[in-house]
């Protein structure tokens, strides 16, 4: 299961509403029901406890564990009343599945009743039942996410055009580091939700990323990161209004940084954007003019998904 899966198994426990998965259909019993009707409902349903009413009202527990109880005693014929449990931990129909599973894990219980607003029986719910809701929202989540995949990943057959791309646009503030990588996120994420092969988003947002970090540390006034996204390609092209690259050459070799110090003790300008751009993108080209600024485009094409292959062990930074 992967990190994504668990975080969305964690937001559906805090969603699910114990009304909606809880078991409606159930036995009950009364006081004086005797133990030997228990043990055949039990065996006959394959359940281990039973709500005890008296008249509509929940009077009790009676639980596998007391079956037992009876049996050691030989007191099949004994009333429920002499086994039953009256202390009882309840839920109400409209609280979430979360409250439920605290429940489960400070007691033993295997089962809870679950009430209405005025107090009334309406059901009973167990770790199963709880499993088996998430199952089911999963289901329907995953259904959902793979019918909207579905409907972007054709977007482009639906357009007709001699030539069909999507273009984003961000703008990049000069040294503006608490939103540095927001621009780089957020083409990820479009691109997630396109459905396009992960492998290519990796390295998509590696090359915006370096390039957006570029535009906030080294521009005079900052920039734009444009995508443009079509069916064989993604173009993405970095414009900064700053002094320029006096050496492109000499900039693209790793380590090499012009970055001022207190920027590189904040873990950035590490020297390493051009080349890991260069690593990622099927082509690259960088028009750089003194005093003016530097435009970077690199292209990734759709059908090659592993690319160049880019060092691990280097920062991104």
């Amino acid at each position: 299961m992967t990190p994504n899966e668990v975080h969305k198994i964690q937001e559906l426990v805090y969603e699910l509403k114990i009304g909606d998965i809880m078991t409606r259909r159930m036995f009950t019993v009364t006081a004086a029901t005797t133990m030997r009707e228990v043990r055949d409902l039990m065996r006959d349903h394959r359940i281990s406890g039973l709500p005890v009413l008296s008249g509509t009202d929940l009077a009790g527990i009676i639980s596998i564990q007391d079956l037992i109880h009876a049996l050691e005693e030989n007191a099949l014929d004994a009333p429920v009343s002499q086994y039953m449990s009256t202390m009882l931990y309840t839920m109400g129909e409209r609280e979430f599945a979360v409250r439920a599973l605290s429940v489960f894990a400070k007691t033993n219980v295997g089962r809870l009743p679950v009430v209405d607003d005025d107090g009334r029986l309406v059901g009973v719910i167990s770790r199963g039942d709880i499993t088996r809701g998430l199952l089911k929202a999963l289901e329907k989540v995953y259904h959902e996410e793979e019918i909207r995949r579905y409907r972007v990943r054709h977007v482009f057959e639906d357009i007709v055009s001699d030539q069909t791309s999507l273009i984003l646009r961000y703008e990049i503030a000069h040294r503006d580091f608490t939103r540095a990588g927001r621009a780089s996120s957020q083409l990820k994420q479009t691109l997630n939700r396109l459905g396009i092969d992960p492998r290519i988003v990796r390295r998509v947002a590696i090359v915006s990323y370096e390039a957006e970090m570029n535009i906030v540390i080294h521009s005079n006034s900052g920039g734009n990161l444009v995508a443009e996204i079509s069916p064989d390609l993604i173009v993405i092209v970095a414009y900064d209004r700053g002094p320029g690259i006096q050496d492109v050459e000499q900039a693209m070799q790793p380590g090499f940084s012009t970055a001022p110090d207190w920027i590189r003790e904040m873990g950035f300008g590490a020297g390493m954007g051009l080349a890991n751009i260069n690593s990622c993108a099927d082509q690259m080209h960088i028009d750089s003019w003194p005093l003016q600024g530097t435009r970077l485009e690199a292209v990734i094409h759709l059908n090659r998904p592993e690319g160049k292959a880019i060092d691990e062990s280097k920062p991104n930074r």
